[in-house]
Parts: C-alpha cells; structure tokens; sequence
C-alpha cells in the first residue's frame, strides 16, 4: 500500500483545470473532493456538474480499463441507475492520459456529477437503508454475466482477504480492543471462508461506504446516487450487502434493523440464498475489522491524512456493539429480514410441536389444560404482584395471588409466551442489540402452581445440562433436555426455576422417557428470587446451552424470538383456541329468545366448548374436560380418520340411493359382517330414532300389530311414536303416561332386586314381568307385536341385566308370535369389549337390532340390521327411501370408524381400560359408603350411589354433587336412573390408561370434597 501512495497524482488545481480544458473542452469552477490514493475534483459548468478523477501512476492500465469498461456496461444495461456517466475525451477516447511532474502516467477520468447528500451527513434510517439495499440490487442485477480481467484483483478491501487483518493487529494499542479484532478473525478463518468461496460471486462496487452513497435532499429516506467505483472487483456477491451494511449501521441505535433493512431491499431486487444471509453478520464485522486494522496501520505513516481515520471512531463502537452479540440471534434476525426462517428447520419444530400435541405426556401431575387456569399479571405494571416481583418480593407476591385466586393448588397461573412484562428491572435485561431498550418480552411459558408442584417430561430426552445458577433473579436450579424424535426435528427445552434436589439426581447424559418425573418447582429461595413457578422453554438450535437461552427478548424482534425459542403451550399440553364472537351469556340470551324453551343446557354455569379433541372438550378459555359422559364421539373428538374420510368423500360427491355408489355396499358388508349371520339385510337412516322408528315400520308390516313390551325407564328415541314407547319420557314431568298399546315390564335391575331372589333365579324372576304382559294381552286377545329394550339399559342407571334374561325373553316373546328389536344405540359398536354389540354378552340373536350414536363418530347416522325374512315382509309394494340415508358421505364415514375400531384395537382397549377402572371404582367403594354398587362392562360404567348400603336409599343430591366437583376438576360425567343416583361415564373407546388414572384421581377428590362438606 506504502507504493500506491507514494504515486499519488499532486496536480494543483489551475494544473487540473488546465487538463480538463485540454483534454474533454470543458472549463469550470473547481473544489478538490478528498481521496486516499487519486485526485478527485467537482467541476461546475454551465451544462452542469463533473467530477474529473486523475488516477494514481500506480493503478493498473487493466483496473482503469476495468473501470471504464463497468460504468459503460451500466449505462448500456441499466441507464436507469443514479450512478455516474462516463463522458468521452476530445478524441472520442474513454479516458485521457497525462504525465506528471515525476514522470509518471497519471489517467483521466470525467463523469456525471450525482446531485446528492452523502449519507454520512444525514441521520440514518431503515428506510434510507431498505432503499440503499434496493439500489444495489438493481446494480448488481444489472452486472450479472460482466466480467473483465481488471476485476480479478488483489485489494486490502476485498472481504474474501479480510483475514489478512491479522498481520495487522498488533498496531491496535487497546489490549481489549484488539482481542475483540482476533476473536471475529478467528471466527472468520474458521467458519466463514471455508463457506464463502462457495458462494456466488460477481462484480461488485465494492466500497458502498456512507461517503460514497447519496440521499435526496429533500427526502433522506431515498437514495439517489451510488459514486466512485475505485475499489469495484470480482467477489462474493453477499459482500455487497456486508459492505454497506457495515457503513450503514454505523451511529444506529438498532445496527442489526438498519442491515437487516438494507438485505431485504436487496433481497427483493436481486434474491438471496439462506447460505448468503448465514455470513452476513460476520462479513459485516469483518469489513469493520478490515477498516480499524488498515487505519491502525497507516496512521503512523501518513497521520495527516484525515481520510483514514474518516470512520474509525463509529467503526469501533459498531464493532464493539457487535461483539457483544450472540451472532446466532444476530443472523436469525437478518435471515428474517430476508425472508427467510430464523433459523434453518426452526418452522419444522413449531410446526411438529403443533402437530403432535396430543401425543405428549403432562408436564404437571394432570394435563396442564385440564386445569382452571388464570393469568398472573406480571405484564400488568400497576398490578400488586407485578410490583412486587418486580421489586423483588416474591413471598408477598404469592401471598397476593393465592390471595386472588383461592386454592392456588387447583388454579394453574399462566405466564404466556411474548407477554410484555415490566419486572425486568434489573441492569441484566438491558438489550445488546439496540441502545436504550429494554428485554421485556417473556420467550418461556410460566407455569405457576406452589412450591413443590411436580414436573413431569412430556416427551423422551436427554440431559444435556443440569445445575444450580447463583445469580439474583435467574433460575436457581435449571436443566435442559435434549429431544430427537424420530419423526421430527430436534430441539431443546429449558426447564427453569426448579427446586436444587434435580441437579443431585439427575446427571448431563441421563435419558428420561416420556411421563417419567423430573423435579419439582422451587421456592423463591431456590428458584432465583421469584414467585414458585416452571419457565418453560422451547429453544430449535440444539448447540445452545442454558446460558444461551434467551428468556426474555426485545419486542422489536419478538418475531424472530418466536421462530428461535417457539411457544412451549403445545408442548407443556396448553389448548389456544377460538372462543368464538359471542360470550355464554348472550348465546344463552339468543337461545331463549330463538330456540325451543325446552332445549336444555348442562350445569348451572353452562360450559361453551368450542374445540375437541380426542377425550377431551375445551371451552372458550382454552380448559380441557375429559369427556367421559358422551359416547357420540365413540373414536374421540374429531378422530382424523373420520374428518378426513368425509372430507375426501365431501369434496367428491354427495348424494342419495337412488344411484349407484360403491360406499353402500361396501358399508354394508362391512356392518353386517360385525353381526350375526341371521342378520343379513341392512338398512340406512340418519339417526338412533330413525332406525327405531324404521324397525317399527318393518314390525307392523311382519306381524301386523302394534302391541309394544318395553321395559320400565327405558328410552329410544325422540320422536313421537317412540317418546310413547320410552317410560323415561311419558312418565316424567309433561308425560301423558304409556299409550294402551304400550305395555311396560319390570326393569330388571339387579342391584335393586329384592333380598330373597337368589342369583340364580334372577333371570326367571325378572322375565315374569314380561310373561304378566303378555298374558294381560292374550286375555283380551292380543298379542305383542315386538319387545324392544336397549341390550344394557343406559338412561335407566347403566343396568346390565342379569345371565340369561334376554335369552328367557325373547323366548316368550317369539311364542306369541312378537319380535325382538334390541336397541344398540348407546352401547354398540365395541364399547362393551369383548363383543361388537351388547345383546351378544346375553347369548341371544335380535331380530332387529337398531344402531346410531357412535356410528358416525358425530356425524349424524343410523342403521339397523334385519333378518331377511323380516326385510322381505317389509318389501310390500311400497318404496322405501330415505334422502340422506346412506348417502357416500355417511357411507364413508361409518366405513372409518369400523376401520379405526379394528385397525386401532379399540375393542381390546375398551376391555382392558374398562377392567381397571372398575376395580378402581372397586376400591373406591371400599373407602366410600356412598358407593352402594359398581357396574360395567368394556367403556360403559356406573357407580351407583346410596344414603345406606342396607336400605338403598337414593343419594340424588350426592350424585349430583360429584358430578359438579368433577367438572369443578376438569371431568364431565352425568347421572341417570330413576332416582338420578348413578354416575354414568361412557369415555370414548381411545380412552387410555392415563386417562383412567386422571379419572379415578378426580373421583378420590371429588369423593372427598363432598364428605368434607358434609
């Protein structure tokens, strides 16, 4: 460099006037321009503004033939761009020749002069820098395919040698300054060239340095000039970006917003590529580190030369403002600015975790949104607890919040992720990235339970760290897991604020399965200094250790914060919902005001859900119920095979029986192949009542009569002919009593059997009742013309009828010449376990058996199955047909769930899940007198409870009062019987050993929390 300066042009400026009258004809009004190695001079004439450049002796022929040759291909390829044109000498030559007084060749250059003001002399801007950004592009864009041999240079400024800086380190006096310089070289040499040669390159300015940039002066916002290309070459095309970036950021509050600006106006001019953006910030410090080290070195040898140290100053601090950066959070935020994600597969983990929510296991002792849950205000500045934890008064703050809340032990607070939150007074959370601000925004979940609650792993992971932080008002014991799943990504999470016992237990390289217990939230004296909670924290980039885990970021880049560290609510099993545009009071304002007034609402305080979910209902904040109370969803809420069997078939075609589809037959088959072989012939409708309604057709056109057996608080359907069949209706409030033709036996309910009958005669018994019926018909010369009655009667208590009584039953009912209907309704399609339909488990055929409910999974449908020769007696001349029965949507539908039932093992699920919550609700029994009996088969189970084992009193208040703990608790189940005394759970054929034991749990507390009461 010491050589190009000793050739540096020293014509005065009448000399330069004189040359460029000579040379080009122009005369005009000259003022030299500063420059390190040529002589640069504004020249102003009538016709306009000039700059005349006479080149240094020492320039290459090939680099100002070079020169010449890019300005011209601009003007040729892009006239468009604010950059100087080139004007001809005299002599129609590009460039004109001059001897000096030392003999050396000096070059002419005249160009267009850019009206402008350098953007070093104006404040800076995102938008100037989005602007500048856009400008390059287009100038790069435009030099796509030039080269030319005086590209292909060796120059100082060249960023592909900016680890040459080395050599140059020891001319910076400040120790720390200079560890600074070797620490962004060494990252340099060691991740950044190896990638940059592989990079795309090009010829570039170079040099677009806030000096050589110009603004209008009338908006600085928008760049309107790019000048002096003295140092354009052959290069790697992001270093374009870095050396503007690099100028651009110097003296901003937000270095990063200002270089992120510019690379997305590039961006949308000329595309990056993610490995570009990935060396950006790195290139940018480099570029700094080039300056500071070549400034460093030359200020001994020519400390008059003020152009030198032009920068140096706003270099520096830049350069120290970046070494204080993680350069992870550095480039993702760039990457951002790009357009692209945080970082490479960071949406791949947000978008896994979304999707695989309901596979995880609880993080807390239940599923975290089971509970009823409230926020914690820390966001809430004027909030007592906010000021409190923010003061450092954590014991006070709990006291308010239990204070608040009632039992804090029931109510799961919740700190959510990006809350803006003013407890973070402390000096740590002041940002590195932009001056004067704050960290405010929470990047973890908080989970607030008192201290002691325990944790639980909800996905299989190692330990990859494990300790206790010192620090006032950091996480006091800390841990992070590292998860690879095998069907996605992996990623990190931090568990914070735990009690000291964990870092004792557990050790860096233990493996924890999904569900196994990993510590216990930590009291302020362990925790940090904060109120008892869990920071739960999801981070994608698997290198990060605890330290590196930013807990809490800048609402400028909350963005990026949420790609880097994404919302840990699916993994700890939160629920986000929609809670729709109207509240529960103006629905049920609308719906007395719209609806029958009849149409009855659960609960006292009605539950709107908006959401389901496999077992589970979630209302409008976001609260799961486990649902083990509606048997419809007989797959689960929402079972994906369900939704997508009809989607495919929705989008396909919809229509009715009157035209050939292969779904009927193909349901049919499959339905009458989980029957009887005496039941062959199916029929299609689009409900429980409308198969009911159907088999009463098919009976009076068999039998020719009307006379109905039922038994006593039976139900089977809504419509009117069937409410006269269902005592459960007619003989409750607006009944009018049983219809002559309706004759109604005994229910024959075991437990409520008198003491005398033995087991043995129990059927026998019970079927009397039935033979009573038939003898007061044949008394008056009739006969029945059909028994029906649900195969385990479900409305009446859950009674399962005793060994051989259907058997007895039917029996009698087929001698005088009826037929018998067994209404599957509730309890068909595997629930009981062991068989696909009920009245199987009583050994006996159907000659109807009607189905609905959970066929359908929720999608409203019905069937029934007949004997053939039933079918055929129905076959009378008249059509039968029925718009929607059957149609290819139902058809699919009903097709999945058969499908899912076998697939999936739902049938040896029900009767393995079924077995052990029966004998859990066994030993409930044992605990509490309340339970008088225990009943089930499969998923179709009820507690019966009583005010005295003797005596069988009725517990209906009880009951009802279980059932509103459990809801209290996150559970739904109803009562039902005669006397409302039978707690009735019907959970969904998925439900899981986990589930049972959640449901067992809340029943013990439930149980409980009535006796206490009492």
């Amino acid at each position: 460099m010491t050589a190009i300066l000793d050739t540096v042009p020293r014509f005065s400026e009448e000399e330069a006037a004189g040359l460029l009258k000579d040379v080009y004809g122009i005369e005009g009004a000259f003022s030299a321009l500063a420059s390190e190695r040529d002589q640069n001079f504004k020249v102003k004439t009538p016709e306009g503004a000039f700059i005349f450049k006479i080149v240094n002796a020492a320039e290459p022929v090939e680099e100002s033939d070079f020169q010449t040759a890019l300005l011209q291909h601009i003007q040729s390829a892009a006239p468009d761009l604010p950059v100087p044109q080139l004007l001809p000498t005299l002599k129609g030559e590009a460039l004109g020749v001059v001897e000096g007084a030392n003999g050396a060749t000096h070059r002419l250059r005249l160009v267009s002069w850019i009206e402008g003001t350098p953007l070093a002399e104006v404040p800076r801007s995102e938008a100037a820098m989005e602007s500048l950004g856009e400008l390059l592009g287009r100038f790069n864009n435009a030099l796509k395919g030039f080269m030319h041999p005086g590209a292909v240079r060796a120059l100082d400024w060249d960023l592909r040698l900016a680890g040459n800086s080395r050599a140059r380190l020891d001319h910076i006096r400040d120790a720390d300054d200079r560890a600074l310089a070797e620490r962004f070289i060494a990252r340099f040499e060691a991740d950044v060239l190896p990638r940059l040669s592989r990079l795309r390159g090009g010829v570039i300015h170079n040099d677009a340095n806030d000096w050589n940039v110009l603004v209008d002066p009338e908006d600085h916002t928008k760049i309107c000039g790019l000048i002096d290309f003295g140092d354009a070459l052959y290069s790697a095309l992001i270093c374009e970006v870095a050396i503007a970036g690099a100028y651009g950021a110097l003296d901003c509050d937000d270095p990063l917003g200002a270089i992120g600006a510019l690379a997305a106006g590039f961006h949308a001019q000329y595309p990056l590529r993610e490995e570009e953006v990935d060396l950006l910030f790195d290139l940018v410090a480099m570029r700094l580190v080039t300056s500071v080290t070549i400034s460093a070195s030359r200020q001994s040898e020519v400390a008059d030369n003020p152009y030198l140290a032009v920068s140096e100053k706003p270099a520096w601090e830049l350069l120290r403002r970046l070494g204080a950066m993680d350069p992870r959070f550095a480039t993702a935020i760039l990457r951002n600015a790009s357009g692209f994600e945080a970082m490479a597969g960071s949406r791949r983990v947000k978008s896994w975790l979304a999707k695989n929510r309901r596979r995880f296991a609880p993080v807390l002792s239940r599923p975290a949104a089971s509970y009823p849950t409230a926020h914690v205000p820390l966001g809430d500045r004027s909030d007592a607890i906010a000021i409190a934890s923010a003061e450092e008064r954590p014991d006070e703050a709990q006291a308010l919040w239990e204070e608040a809340v009632g039992d804090a032990r029931r109510i799961l607070g919740i700190g959510p992720w990006g809350e803006e939150r003013g407890v973070y007074t402390s000096e740590i959370f002041e940002s590195r990235l932009i001056t004067g601000t704050r960290r405010t925004r929470h990047l973890g979940l908080d989970l607030f339970l008192p201290a002691g609650a325990a944790l639980y792993a909800p996905l299989a992971g190692m330990v990859k760290e494990v300790g206790v932080e010192a620090a006032r008002l950091g996480y006091g014991a800390v841990m992070v897991l590292e998860h690879r799943p095998e069907d996605g990504p992996a990623f990190l999470s931090l568990w914070g604020h735990l009690a000291h016992e964990v870092a004792d237990r557990l050790k860096v390289g233990d493996r924890v399965e999904a569900g196994a217990f990993l510590a216990h939230m930590g009291g302020p004296k362990e925790n940090g200094g904060w109120m008892p909670h869990l920071h739960l924290q999801i981070a994608c980039d698997t290198t990060m250790s605890a330290d590196d885990i930013l807990g809490v970021g800048e609402t400028r880049y909350l963005e990026t914060w949420g790609e880097l560290f994404p919302d840990a609510s699916d993994f700890a099993g939160l629920v986000a919902v929609d809670a729709g545009r109207l509240s529960k009071a103006e629905i049920v304002e609308k719906r007395q005001s719209l609806l029958l007034p009849n149409l009855s609402i659960s609960y006292e305080e009605p539950i709107k859900f908006v959401k389901g979910e496999g077992v589970w209902l979630i209302d409008d904040r976001g609260r799961a119920y486990l649902d083990c109370f509606n048997n419809v969803c007989h797959l689960g809420h929402c079972h994906p095979a369900v939704v997508e069997a009809l989607a495919r078939q929705a989008a396909t075609l919809n229509t009715n029986t009157r035209y050939l589809h292969d779904n009927i037959v193909a349901y049919a088959e499959r339905l009458t192949a989980t029957m009887p072989e005496e039941l062959s012939i199916a029929a299609f409708v689009n409900s429980g009542s409308e198969a009911n309604s159907l088999a009463l057709r098919m009976m009076r056109a068999h039998t020719g009569r009307e006379n109905a057996i039922v038994l006593d608080w039976s139900y089977h359907g809504t419509t009117q002919e069937l409410v006269d069949l269902s005592p459960y209706k007619f003989r409750r409030k607006g009944g009018q009593g049983p219809k002559p033709h309706v004759h109604v036996a005994e229910l024959p309910d075991a437990y409520r059997a008198p003491a005398d009958w033995s087991q043995e005669e129990m059927a026998q018994r019970f079927a009397a009742s039935v033979a009573e019926q038939i003898d007061t018909m044949a008394a008056k010369g009739e006969a029945p013309g059909f028994f029906i009655a649900e195969s385990i009667p479900s409305v009446a208590g859950q009674v399962f009828m005793p060994e051989g009584y259907l058997d007895e039953v039917y029996r009698m009912v087929r001698a005088a010449g009826g037929l018998c209907i067994a209404d599957e309704v509730q309890v068909g399609f595997g629930r009981i376990g062991s068989h696909w339909w009920a009245f199987e488990t009583q050994g006996v055929v159907p000659d109807i058996a009607t189905v609905g409910k959970p066929i359908g999974n929720g999608h409203p449908m019905g069937a029934l199955v007949v004997r053939r020769e039933i079918a055929e007696s129905f076959h009378n001349g008249m059509e039968y047909f029925n718009t929607f029965g059957g149609n290819p949507v139902s058809c699919a539908v009903g097709l999945a769930v058969i499908d899912t039932i076998e697939r999936d093992g739902l049938r040896e699920n029900a009767a393995e899940i079924g077995t052990y919550l029966k004998a859990g609700f066994i030993e409930l029994q044992r605990r509490y007198p309340l339970i008088g009996d225990v009943r089930g088969m499969g998923l179709f189970l009820g507690i019966e409870l009583v005010e005295d084992r003797e005596t069988k009193v009725p517990a209906t208040a009880t009951a009802r009062a279980i059932c509103n703990e459990a809801r209290a608790r996150g559970v739904l189940m109803g009562t039902e019987g005669p006397y409302d005394n039978v707690l009735k759970m019907r959970p969904s054929m998925i439900f899981s050993k986990a589930n049972a034991d959640h449901l067992l749990g809340v029943l013990e507390e439930s149980f409980e929390a009535v006796a206490r009461a009492d």
